[in-house]
């Protein structure tokens, strides 16, 4: 109980100073890290996961946002911890999608602790020339 309130009240001050100073570049290790790329067939988002599975995490699409979640929860272990730093917690990302994205076509795949989604491009419309006749 005494590391319940401790972790709570860390994560007080944590948002505390993040608020008041900004995050001074330190990672929040409440959501996954994550990468987001691009070539010429498809947007990449590539999310680090460790610990997790793919039954673990929800990817939806509503209104052109991406939203990844998890609710995994720790496993209750008759432990006495020494140093605890690995937690599982319940986390959500979402990211408003570009124009020209195919979204009935967005897939993931989660390998290694990493998981990727691909959101492929939609071709895009070439101009049309059209001869306008003259009168006359």
């Amino acid at each position: 109980m005494a590391y319940m309130m401790t972790r709570k009240t860390n994560d007080y001050m944590d948002e505390l100073f993040n608020d008041m100073f900004g995050t001074w570049g330190i990672r929040n290790s409440s959501y996954p890290t994550v990468n987001v790329y691009e070539d010429s067939k498809a947007f990449y988002v590539e999310a680090e996961l460790p610990g997790y599975t793919s039954e673990d995490v929800n990817i939806d699409v509503e209104k052109h946002v991406l939203h990844i979640s998890s609710e995994k929860a720790e496993k209750k272990e008759d432990r006495k911890y020494i140093l605890h730093e690995r937690d599982y917690v319940k986390f959500s990302r979402s990211f408003s999608l570009p124009e020209g994205i195919n979204e009935e076509a967005i897939e993931a795949e989660f390998k290694n602790g990493i998981l990727t989604i691909t959101l492929p491009k939609l071709p895009v419309e070439q101009p049309k020339k059209i001869a306008v006749k003259i009168a006359g």
